[in-house]
């Protein structure tokens, strides 16, 4: 099963189901967290799926958005929580110059964060912008303090993100949350593949203008996603529609010699074979007070 939000104008958005390669058919809900919150999600598709098909076992033409006309919005919009584990794969922990963790390295973003599958990405004051080719889990149920068995029933399913870094901004301290938190430039969709139509591991690509920089296998991945989704459940509780993404493999732009980023125009592919693929624009504003901005200077405080 395949689910996507799409747009149907302004501001509005649809779940809907995919059907094959031609088209989706809207659910009446605003997003795919939004069904997912509906602890029947699963019976409500699979009857709006029997009630629009037709006595030969088609989609009714006028019940459905033709897949060459959808526009894609962010898959999980308003996701209450969007966690990141970074240095997850083998090849990216020694590009990066480090030591394999005994426990995942996480980060948050917010929700502002997200945008869409075929979205030109705007980035504005920083000039090292760097790719991240990832898989992204969504959850489907509660999960809290969860075993790795209870985890993996929790996944509703898998999708495509790109965790676009500014490089500049994230190496200002050891925290990299700043550099991690542009709103709108992290990609994610186009459609969420639900678990039970997938097996084994995933072929992880991404590709900057059509080159292929970045090529894994989740089979390497140091913290699985059922591993990662209880070990999150340990601290904070997951709730449908929240989204995790697993980390980046190798070949990140900063990992090259010399270091190699962005530039305006370029097109942001990010691929998984049999989930979907993205494809982004980048557009670059310069703007050197926001780019390299001073340092604070400490002044007197009274004590309180």
């Amino acid at each position: 099963m395949k689910l996507a939000t799409l747009r149907t104008g302004g501001d509005a958005t649809t779940a809907a189901l995919g059907f094959g390669a031609d088209a989706f058919l809207p659910l009446p809900y605003p997003s795919v967290g939004a069904l997912l919150a509906d602890p029947a999600w699963r019976a409500v598709v699979e009857a709006a799926a029997a009630a629009a098909t037709g006595p030969a076992g088609s989609l009714a033409d006028a019940a459905t958005i033709e897949a060459r006309n959808a526009e894609f919005a962010p898959l999980v919009p308003n996701a209450g929580k969007v966690i990141c584990c970074g240095l997850n794969y083998g090849d990216h922990i020694q590009e990066m110059g480090r030591n394999l963790p005994d426990y995942p390295t996480l980060f948050a973003k917010h929700a502002d964060t997200l945008t869409g599958a075929h979205d030109t990405i705007e980035v504005r004051g920083s000039v090292k912008v760097d790719w991240e080719a990832e898989l992204a889990v969504v959850v489907g149920s509660p999960l809290f303090r969860a075993d790795e068995d209870q985890a993996r029933q929790a996944i509703a399913g898998y999708t495509v993100a790109n965790d676009l870094s500014m490089r500049d901004w994230q190496n200002r301290t050891l925290q990299w949350f700043q550099g991690k938190a542009f709103d709108a430039t992290t990609p994610v969709g186009p459609v969420l593949v639900t678990a039970d139509d997938v097996s084994g591991d995933f072929e992880v690509r991404g590709y900057v203008n059509g080159e292929l920089v970045q090529s894994g296998n989740t089979g390497t991945l140091v913290f699985g996603p059922a591993r990662l989704l209880s070990y999150i459940s340990q601290f904070t509780k997951l709730r449908p529609g929240d989204l995790v993404l697993t980390g980046t493999p190798g070949g990140v732009g900063m990992g090259m010699t010399p270091p190699r980023f962005l530039q305006d125009g370029d097109v942001l592919t990010t691929e998984i074979a049999g989930i979907g693929r993205l494809e982004n624009t980048i557009r670059i504003h310069t703007n050197d007070d926001a780019a390299a901005p001073r340092p604070v200077v400490a002044t007197t405080t009274t004590k309180e």
